[in-house]
């Protein structure tokens, strides 16, 4: 799985800008090192994004950095042309959940994308030490991993990958969701569906536009007009008293979430069916709950202008059981 690579090639011609100059990597102008990563701590510059970030706590590749000022490449291919893979968690008193299971899913992601294989040590050593210190009591964490340092363009050189992990609070969940149905689709056929990539623009824009109509999540449809998934979520409907949601070749991404949820309820006794769904079960369901690592379980209370019970009686036992399952079980 993935390639091997050689050394890193420094970007021996690319000048490099960093607030409001520029030099040249290999050069001691703007503090950047020989591989033209610019390194931070010399000027106050950072301090309001500071304020506004918190406490988020911040490791690259092996080094424990300030999480707003600059430290990877200003050419690493995770910035240039969003050449990367993540995975997110929820954090409960300074306790990771679910590690295992992130942890194969972002070997998948690499896979897809054709890079090397991660070193799980080395996320293992960045999760550990932003976890130190005082516990988180509800929070996320991340870890990126990029294709590291590259060309300007969209060609990979044998540069290393480049690991990120991030730690911090997050606010509580709100009780319910509205989700508004975007005019975009998701492609069931791209190279990276299913894939959990860095390359999130078209979400952001989607989740803009379900905000602007008073939404708090976006749905898509895929090309071929079957219900597909979130910006940042999987979506189950109830219909005449069954569990349904969209199976993995209409295109979702295979949330750690929504496995367990499946899973955990068909081990309850509740049927769980994923399938080809049409965009109209939408309005033949009596409830809707969407699912992620950092929502768990979460009801929905209107899609566009349906308004649904939140949560239905359906919803509120597949949380029960998610909720008391995941306190048993924090590594399933």
């Amino acid at each position: 799985m993935g390639r091997d690579r050689a050394q890193s090639r420094s970007p021996d011609r690319t000048r490099i800008w960093e607030a409001g100059a520029v030099s040249e990597p290999g050069t001691n102008e703007q503090d950047t090192n020989e591989q033209g990563i610019l390194e931070q701590g010399t000027s106050d510059r950072y301090t309001s994004q500071s304020r506004r970030v918190g406490d988020v706590r911040a490791w690259v590749n092996g080094v424990r950095v300030d999480a707003t000022g600059p430290s990877i490449a200003a050419v690493d291919h995770g910035i240039t042309v969003g050449d990367g893979v993540f995975e997110t968690c929820k954090v409960i008193d300074g306790v990771p959940f679910a590690l295992a299971r992130h942890a194969r899913r972002v070997d998948r992601s690499l896979a897809g994308l054709g890079l090397p294989d991660a070193d799980h040590k080395m996320i293992d050593a960045g999760i550990k030490d932003v976890l130190s210190g005082e516990p988180i009591a509800y929070g996320r964490l991340r870890y990126t991993i990029t294709g590291g340092a590259g060309p300007l363009g969209s060609d990979r050189d044998a540069s290393p990958l480049t690991y990120i992990v991030t730690a911090g609070r997050t606010p509580p969940n709100p009780v319910t969701a509205k989700v508004v149905v975007v005019p975009w689709t998701r492609n069931e056929r791209s190279a990276t569906a299913g894939l959990k990539t860095t390359s999130y623009a078209e979400n952001v824009v989607a989740l803009a536009y379900a905000k602007d109509r008073g939404g708090t999540e976006a749905v898509f449809a895929n090309s071929v007009g079957n219900l597909c998934e979130g910006t940042g979520s999987n979506i189950f409907v109830v219909v005449d008293g069954e569990i349904l949601t969209p199976d993995l070749a209409s295109g979702p991404l295979a949330g750690v979430t929504r496995d367990l949820v499946i899973e955990w309820c068909r081990e309850e006794g509740l049927t769980v069916r994923a399938e080809p769904l049409p965009m109209s079960i939408l309005t033949r369901a009596t409830e809707v709950f969407i699912t992620s690592s950092i929502k768990d379980v979460m009801p929905v209370h209107a899609i566009d202008d349906q308004l649904l019970p939140a949560p239905g009686p359906v919803t509120a036992q597949v949380a029960e059981i998610f909720n008391r399952l995941s306190r048993e079980r924090l590594d399933p």
